[in-house]
């Protein structure tokens, strides 16, 4: 998990945008809208990026489609000091 973790986060272009979601997400979970309210990104970028973090094993939903909320898995709760070190390097 600690490799996904760092290419997804930290090995693509989309990884600063992907920390900035993490970070609102370890605040509280949220739904896509509320994320790219908070973040002041496109809708359509928030959901690209849930995607290929949801797909990564990295987050969960929670709730049915249009409703539903996000929020880090499992898997990524246990790796979260790797989560912690990927973004003080990325410094987002």
């Amino acid at each position: 998990m600690e490799a996904v973790l760092w290419y997804t986060l930290a090995g693509t272009r989309g990884g600063p945008n992907r920390v900035r979601i993490l970070r609102a997400l370890d605040d509280r979970p949220r739904n896509p809208n509320q994320l790219a309210d908070h973040l002041d990104l496109n809708y359509d970028t928030i959901r690209h990026h849930l995607d290929v973090l949801v797909d990564n094993g990295i987050l969960q939903t929670s709730g049915d489609d249009y409703g539903a909320v996000y929020l880090p898995s499992e898997t990524a709760r246990t790796n979260w000091e790797t989560v912690e070190t990927i973004m003080s390097r990325l410094d987002t």
